[in-house]
């Protein structure tokens, strides 16, 4: 018992490092996620006091038991089976993929990960590049909504700053889960996303067994009660304007729909801003008919090191204007009991109507379409333009910008002629050559209210600037 064993060093270290894990994982793992369970928890009661909607026990259950339940429910195990048939493989090679997709979808939300990190984060993003303005916000009518409901917010897509933006704004009311595009599943910040409660979606995807899974989760998820943000167009507008709706996630949230178990109410939400990050880019995919563009590595750097360069030397003046508005919100009972014919088609396309009757008229957008449409001007005859716009927009209670026409036309020129868009010389305004295509793209913002007429609505209001 007490004689000297020898061994190589190559096993003695094999042994040491075998009894560290086996410490580790009857010991210490169990007391550090005891720990941080105990904390989140007391994360979770102190946010749901100050929460209209608390954080639904959906979203607090642990990812790995939501993936157990998704690939065991049973429309997911006949998507299986089917799926197995069709594609001539064994159920436990089919098995195996719905789970690969369950892991790929399923978030891992964390209340201590959203409220105390993602919120700043948020805020501190959202002002530090623009003025945040609300334009139609019924106070009443948002704070009223059944709270036993789940309410989905339906947001026009403009910039990846929507999700910064409406997160933001959106703090009091609750935690939403995103549905995010393929772009983001990159490390780490395929991690971040999903602590932050965001679920991944494919947006080409045509298996039917990987829409199962979507579908079934997206359906569990709205049954308990989680609160949603959707971007129906799919993706970033690349003209300006708002693009028809895919219907998927809208078709399977009313395809599950039952008004005897939980309501569920869309929030429409619609953005506008003076300046959308991505606009060159955007622009550059229209031209070239090919949405799946991606910046390179090197303009990227290049565009955030001049952008903190500014900062520190103090020339950054901000990207003007960022304005939100919510739309009346729309019950799916209210529809269901009216419509005749495709519920989901109705559903989408009155929600791109409440968007659009509400999308923000901002100082940017104006001068861009009073420049589209008669540059070369004068001052006096662009302000003069903009007092008639902002006429139109008063007679139909549109959001809309209240400072004064000349301090409008100021700020919109600077910025324009900052980057080259439009030149001022002799008294007139010019496009340049590089501007034609940028200035249509924010003309395009606010077309449809006065291409078409718009609509007046007693719940608009003014955008305070």
């Amino acid at each position: 018992m007490t004689q000297t064993v020898s061994m190589p060093l190559w096993a003695f270290v094999l042994i040491v490092l075998f009894a560290a894990v086996t410490f580790a994982s009857h010991f210490l793992f169990p007391s550090v996620r005891w720990f941080f369970r105990k904390r989140a928890e007391r994360v979770i009661a102190r946010v749901n006091k100050r929460l209209r909607r608390p954080i639904e026990p959906f979203k607090l259950a642990r990812r790995y038991d939501m993936i157990q339940r998704l690939i065991y429910d049973p429309e997911v195990t006949q998507a299986i089976v089917d799926h197995a048939v069709a594609e001539g493989i064994p159920e436990n090679v089919a098995f195996e993929q719905a789970r690969r997709y369950a892991r790929e979808i399923v978030p891992s939300f964390s209340a201590t990960a959203y409220f105390s990190f993602g919120i700043r984060l948020a805020r501190w993003l959202s002002k530090s590049l623009y003025r945040i303005k609300l334009g139609t916000f019924d106070r009443d009518r948002l704070e009223n909504i059944d709270p036993d409901a789940t309410v989905i917010f339906v947001i026009n897509h403009r910039s990846n700053m929507d999700y910064v933006l409406v997160t933001y704004l959106a703090a009091n009311t609750g935690a939403l889960s995103y549905a995010v595009g393929e772009w983001a599943r990159v490390w780490p910040l395929s991690a971040i996303i999903r602590a932050m409660g965001a679920y991944f979606i494919r947006r080409r995807s045509a298996g039917a067994l990987y829409r199962k899974v979507l579908a079934r989760y997206v359906q569990m998820a709205t049954r308990g009660g989680v609160s949603q943000a959707v971007f129906p167009e799919g993706g970033l507008s690349l003209t300006g304007r708002t693009a028809p709706p895919k219907l998927g996630l809208l078709n399977y949230i009313v395809d599950d729909f039952d008004p005897e178990k939980r309501e569920v109410i869309f929030v429409p939400v619609a953005l506008n801003y003076d300046r959308v990050l991505e606009d060159s880019f955007l622009i550059t995919a229209d031209k070239s008919g090919n949405r799946r563009f991606r910046p390179p590595l090197r303009v990227i750097v290049g565009a955030v090191l001049g952008h903190l360069w500014q900062r520190i030397t103090g020339r950054f003046k901000g990207f003007g204007v960022a304005s939100v508005s919510f739309g009346e919100p729309l019950e799916l009972s209210a529809m269901a009991r009216k419509d005749g014919g495709d519920l989901t088609a109705a559903v989408g396309a009155e929600l791109m109507r409440r968007i659009n009757d509400v999308i923000p008229v901002m100082g940017v957008p104006l001068v861009a379409r009073s420049l589209m449409r008669h540059a070369p001007m004068t001052r006096d005859a662009l302000e003069q333009d903009l007092t008639a716009a902002i006429a139109t927009c008063a007679e139909h209670r549109l959001p809309r910008p209240v400072r004064k026409v000349g301090a409008i036309a100021q700020d919109a020129i600077t910025r324009l002629a900052a980057r080259n868009l439009i030149r001022e010389t002799g008294g007139n305004i010019t496009v340049t050559e590089q501007g034609r295509d940028v200035l249509a793209y924010y003309a395009n913002t606010i077309a449809h209210h006065f291409d078409a007429g718009a609509a007046s609505s007693d719940e608009n209001a003014a955008v305070a600037e």
